[in-house]
């Protein structure tokens, strides 16, 4: 049986090579750094529902 509130996980960062350096309107890195923002939301929510849990 899976748990039913997993830890969030982090996004995987983009590849160098993911970024094509003509100045994309939404760039790889944009997107990530909103995932990422979401990730931390999603974490420290996580993290005061399980306060036991480390860090």
């Amino acid at each position: 049986m899976s748990d039913p509130d997993p830890r969030p996980r982090p996004p995987e960062p983009p590849l160098p090579s993911d970024c094509c350096d003509s100045g994309c309107a939404v760039c790889v890195y944009d997107l990530y750094a909103e995932e990422l923002a979401d990730y931390r939301a999603r974490l420290a929510a996580w993290m005061q529902r399980h306060p036991d849990a480390a860090q």
